[in-house]
């Protein structure tokens, strides 16, 4: 199978340690918007740090932003509530996942299309900025490549794109950022076993990169000079923006 049908196919199903239950389940769905809250360090920051990079390029009036993985609201949200002149589509392949972002935006989602589907089923724009949060570690690879070339075909030239996502080293030290993270992510009083059996399952479920590895792809992809803008644990997000040629 090359690049192009991985990215046409629906990334999570049958994937790694059956993710797609994990975004369809109703009560994994009903406890997304609290868990994410608390596994992700500074949310509400790195939302805010996400609305303020775009801005830089996005025009203020009629602005198009593409949301990759948009299933839950909660960037969308952030983005629309501060940003009015701007309209968004997003894109995601859990139904429900969707109908809880339509329920999170309220009445802001009448500036927010969504679409039920990966990159390939999201319009072709162009768009004037991008976001993929939380994503990508769900995806190996190829998949991840061809995602990334999806994104950028659908944006102008120079367009920024906002990633965060789990990428870690490999080796020992990967095992110990994973427990690190994990006890993070289970607040105080975390019970050491459900601990550790979470960080073993990080591991052994997610198809993990390098930071490295992460930054050659975007460039792989057609995207000029990835730099680091946020860094949490395990939790690493990269501005970069496309290339001026596709």
């Amino acid at each position: 199978m090359d690049e192009s049908s991985h990215a046409a196919r629906r990334p999570h199903e049958g994937g790694p340690g059956s993710v797609a239950g994990a975004f369809s389940d109703p009560a994994a769905v009903a406890s997304y918007l609290e868990r994410t809250r608390r596994a992700v360090p500074g949310l509400d920051v790195l939302h805010d740090l996400v609305g303020r990079l775009l801005d830089e390029a996005v025009p203020r009036d009629g602005g198009r932003v593409l949301v990759v993985g948009a299933g839950g609201g909660l960037e969308l949200r952030h983005l629309a509530a501060r940003h009015p002149g701007w309209r968004f589509d997003g894109v995601d392949p859990s139904g429900e996942m969707l109908d809880l972002a339509r329920t999170t935006l309220g009445p802001l989602a009448e500036r927010v299309t969504l679409h039920d589907g990966v990159v390939d089923d999201a319009p072709e724009g162009p768009f004037d900025g991008a976001t993929c949060l939380l994503t990508l570690h769900f995806l190996p690879a190829p998949e991840r490549l061809a995602t990334l070339r999806g994104i950028r075909r659908r944006l102008r030239p120079g367009a920024p794109l906002a990633t965060v996502h789990h990428s870690v080293p490999a080796g020992a030290e990967r095992d110990a950022w994973l427990a690190r993270y994990a006890r993070y992510a289970a607040g105080p009083g975390g019970d050491p076993e459900r601990i550790a059996a979470s960080a073993a399952a990080l591991g052994a479920h997610l198809p993990l990169l390098a930071p490295e590895e992460d930054e050659e792809l975007l460039r792989r992809a057609g995207f000029r000079n990835p730099a680091r803008f946020y860094a949490a644990l395990t939790l690493q997000g990269w501005l970069a923006h496309a290339d001026d040629a596709a």
